[in-house]
């Protein structure tokens, strides 16, 4: 039988918490979501004054991350580049840049998605997260 890496909920929690360190850092009001390899929540938060939308948001883009085994931005960059029938495709709800998959020893562990500033600045608060667990 195979096994494999997982994120416990210690994982989840120094994850979220170097992700609001960033944003708070920088001033941003955002929501962060943890997932697991199946894009199950394993945590959300959302930073005061976040927008309420960004609640929704954040949880899709780590949910598509993690079961596309992609950052979001591929798909996004997919569909601006002319590919609209994948927005067809099921279980994908956030095709938009903030999203960021964990990968240990080559396994999707889970994922990171982030909404609430810029998309690019999305991105540079789940990979300050994701570095919270020294992966190399």
């Amino acid at each position: 039988m195979n096994t494999k890496p997982f994120l416990t909920s210690d994982d989840a929690r120094a994850i979220a918490t170097a992700a609001e360190a960033e944003a708070r850092r920088n001033g941003w009001a955002v929501t962060i979501a943890v997932v697991d390899d199946g894009g199950h929540l394993l945590w959300l938060q959302r930073l005061d004054k976040a927008a309420p939308l960004s609640s929704y948001i954040a949880p899709e883009k780590a949910r598509t991350a993690a079961l596309g085994r992609r950052e979001t931005k591929s798909y996004e960059d997919m569909i601006n580049g002319g590919r609209h029938a994948f927005l067809s495709a099921p279980k994908v709800q956030a095709m938009l840049e903030g999203g960021v998959p964990i990968v240990v020893d080559g396994h999707c562990v889970g994922a990171v998605g982030v909404s609430g500033v810029k998309s690019s600045e999305d991105v540079q608060i789940a990979i300050a997260g994701i570095a919270a667990l020294k992966l190399g």
